[in-house]
Order: C-alpha cells, then structure tokens, then sequence
C-alpha cells in the first residue's frame, strides 16, 4: 500500500486529539487545548508512532550496545516519570501527575550540540486529565531544516552514522535495508518516505547503508548468513 502522508497527518492529529483532550472539559477549556495542541503541530511536526533510533529525543540510549534501540521515549533514552505520552515528530507531550522527575530527567540529559537541543517545559493547559500536569519535551533544530519539517540528509545521515557506527564492535550480523528501514525512517512510513524525511533523504540514507553492509563491517547479512 502506498505511503499517504497527508492521511497519516490527519490520522495522527484526530487520534492525538481524542487521547490528550478530555471530553469533560469547559467549552473554553476544550478550545484552548485544542489551540495549544494545534500550535503545536504546526511547530514541532505532525503526530507519529515512533522516531528514527537517530531522533536526539530518543538518541540517547543508557546501554552501550542495543541491537534494537527503543524508538520511543522510555527511562532507556534517560526520561523519568513518563505518563500518558502522545508523540510528535520534534516534541512529545507526557502528562505526569507529578512533574519533578520528568523535567529533571531532561535537564540531565543536557542534550546540546551543534545540531539541536532538548528541553522540558509545563503547559498551562488541560491535557489527558484535568489532574494531569501536560509536559512538552521538544527538540529545536540548530541545523536549519526544511519549511515542511522534513530533516534534510545533512543532518539525517551524519545521526544515522553516529548512531550505528559505534554497533560494529559488538555486531554479528548485518542487517539489511529492508529490516532497518522503520529504525531509521521513523513510524508511520512508507517504502520511500516517512514523515522525518523526503524520498531524497531516506534515498541518501539507503545508499550510505548498503555501503556500510557490502564492507561487512558489520559481519555477514543476516538473511545470507547460514548456520552449521
């Protein structure tokens, strides 16, 4: 099936919106919600289902090797006190009754480099529950990136490389394109796209990847790999 990214867009917002938004909310309340969550959107990207492993937001893993990254964010990638988690191509909301953890988590993080920076605040809205302390965890770009928010290959490939590369020393297989491509296109996607990156990107980024596997830095692919 080919990959719709405006219907994955508009998929993703209702969903978000029926999960954040309670529907017992004042009248004033429920369109400042909805307000905010719009602006939010339009700021920080559209709703998803899970990040490249490369994403800065989930990038930082605790364990040295992980074959299999998380591609969402959990106490792995550094965060404390997640709860009730919608999440967004550069932010996410979580909506802790209690706060302290999660915004302490991020600031030691201390995520800051050339290419962007994650930083925690409150929103002053209802979201989830009324009880619920709403929480944007976002990442601002230092790299520019293009007006439709997509991640050019510049900065893409170079995360997809500091993420991967360091995995040769423990790896004892390969994996191909074909079982990668969620990891690193991020969730919803399509063969060719995704809603992080363009067909040039994720392009540049299958090129540079089955280089890197025909070395055989990182042993044999695993669907050519036989056991005796």
């Amino acid at each position: 099936m080919a990959f719709r990214a405006n219907e994955a867009v508009t998929d993703g917002f209702e969903s978000a919106r029926n999960y954040l938004i309670p529907r017992d909310l004042e009248s004033s309340e429920r369109e400042k919600s909805e307000r905010m969550l719009l602006d939010i959107t339009k700021r920080y990207g559209p709703a998803i289902k899970e990040y490249p492993s490369w994403h800065p937001l989930v990038a930082a893993q605790n364990e040295p090797f992980v074959r299999w990254p998380d591609t969402v964010p959990s106490h792995k990638c550094g965060y404390r006190g997640l709860d009730h988690t919608t999440y967004f191509a550069n932010a996410f909301i979580s909506c802790p009754y209690h706060e302290e953890a999660l915004l302490e988590s991020v600031e030691a993080l201390k995520y800051s480099s050339h290419v962007a920076e994650i930083s925690a605040t409150k929103l002053d809205v209802k979201f989830y529950h009324s009880d619920a302390i709403p929480i944007l965890v976002k990442c601002d770009w230092h790299h520019e990136i293009y007006q439709n928010g997509m991640i050019p290959a510049a900065v893409a490939v170079p995360l997809m490389l500091k993420k991967e590369i360091p995995n040769y020393e423990q790896a004892k297989y390969a994996e191909n394109w074909e079982s990668m491509r969620p990891h690193f296109l991020g969730v919803p996607h399509g063969s060719r796209s995704s809603l992080f990156v363009d067909q040039k990107t994720a392009l540049s980024m299958k090129k540079i990847w089955d280089l890197l596997v025909e070395t055989g830095m990182f042993g044999p692919e695993k669907n050519k790999h036989k056991v005796y």
